[in-house]
């Protein structure tokens, strides 16, 4: 297995960046600045640089973490890195099924904001609290928006997309 830890070696670096959307607020050069600048200081040079842009984290359905997959699959990296967790993984099932492949693989993975190391014990346990963490985040999201939406069909709100044809000036025609 590959050890982060040992000079010797120069690992062969990819870097994960997403955003959900493709909005000008949204922007990931952001994620890619702060992961080229967290590389540079460990002394890594970055191999592969992948960045999904107006890809939701929510489905596996991502040009770029197939991209990524692949290369670990085929063993051209030692080590991911990510700004953080929710990022790359959709849901703790996808983060511990993924992170126990690549350590299979002695595939290193890194979140920085998150200060995941996952080569550790320790590391392992935390990076799977903040994945239930954030599980538990997104149930309460789906649930809050289900009452606000039954709240506003009570109160007599039409939901949806607005009708496109006018039934008044088609029978008035």
């Amino acid at each position: 297995m590959f050890d982060i830890l040992t000079p010797m070696k120069k690992p062969k670096v990819l870097t994960y960046s997403r955003v959900s959307t493709l909005n000008k607020d949204q922007n990931p050069a952001v994620q890619v600045h702060e992961l080229r600048r967290y590389c540079s200081a460990r002394g890594w040079e970055v191999a592969h640089e992948i960045v999904d842009h107006g890809f939701s984290g929510g489905t596996d359905n991502r040009p770029g973490l197939k991209k990524l997959l692949t290369l670990v699959r085929e063993r051209q990296v030692d080590v991911v890195v990510v700004v953080k967790m929710d990022r790359l993984f959709r849901s703790l099932k996808h983060l511990v099924t993924t992170l126990e492949e690549w350590q299979a693989l002695g595939v290193q993975f890194v979140a920085t904001k998150d200060s995941i190391d996952y080569t550790t014990p320790s590391g392992r346990l935390f990076a799977q609290i903040l994945g239930s963490l954030a599980e538990f985040e997104k149930g309460l999201l789906i649930e809050r928006t289900k009452m606000g939406l039954e709240h506003a069909r009570a109160t007599g709100k039409i939901l949806g997309r607005p009708r496109r044809r006018d039934d008044e000036a088609i029978l008035a025609l």
